[in-house]
């Protein structure tokens, strides 16, 4: 296993609690749909998380069929406006690099939203620290673990 996401499943053991199966896919799963085709299921049950800015760095976690709404998360946020984070803001408030970034146990206490559509599913899939490595989850449990707060800001 991937160092990252060996210190992804030990952080969460540790910090949480819980026991998490990171599971590898050399081919990658840096998209929604890369991770789709390697894990085999709908790209609806990838739980990305994305970073954005909407005034302080916010991580959205949202289906992989859906697109993040800007706007729709500023308003929710009571942000002036939102932007996706670049590379090293995305570092700076998770720990992690793009393509890599878990639902939860971040490095710093980064407000979390998540795409109410996730919900609807049984186990959906989420990054456990890098571009290669998933994790299944009940979408509840996720809810929980992020402490996040289940919203629509896609569309």
């Amino acid at each position: 296993m991937h160092p990252r996401a060996e210190q992804f499943r030990d952080r969460v053991r540790r910090e949480l609690n819980v026991e998490i199966d990171p599971r590898e896919f050399p081919e990658g799963t840096k998209t929604a749909a890369d991770a789709a085709d390697a894990i085999g299921c709908d790209v609806a049950q990838i739980a990305s998380s994305i970073v954005f800015v909407a005034d302080d760095p916010v991580v959205v976690v949202t289906s992989g069929a859906n697109r993040v709404n800007e706007d729709r998360l500023a308003a929710h946020s009571g942000a002036e406006g939102a932007r996706t984070a670049d590379p090293e803001e995305v570092r700076a408030a998770t720990g992690y690099a793009i393509g890599g970034v878990p639902p939860f146990a971040h490095d710093g206490d980064v407000p979390t939203y998540m795409d109410e559509t996730l919900l609807s599913f049984e186990t959906v899939w989420a990054a456990a620290g890098t571009p290669e490595a998933v994790f299944p989850v009940a979408p509840g449990r996720l809810r929980e673990l992020a402490d996040a707060d289940p919203v629509d800001v896609t569309g």
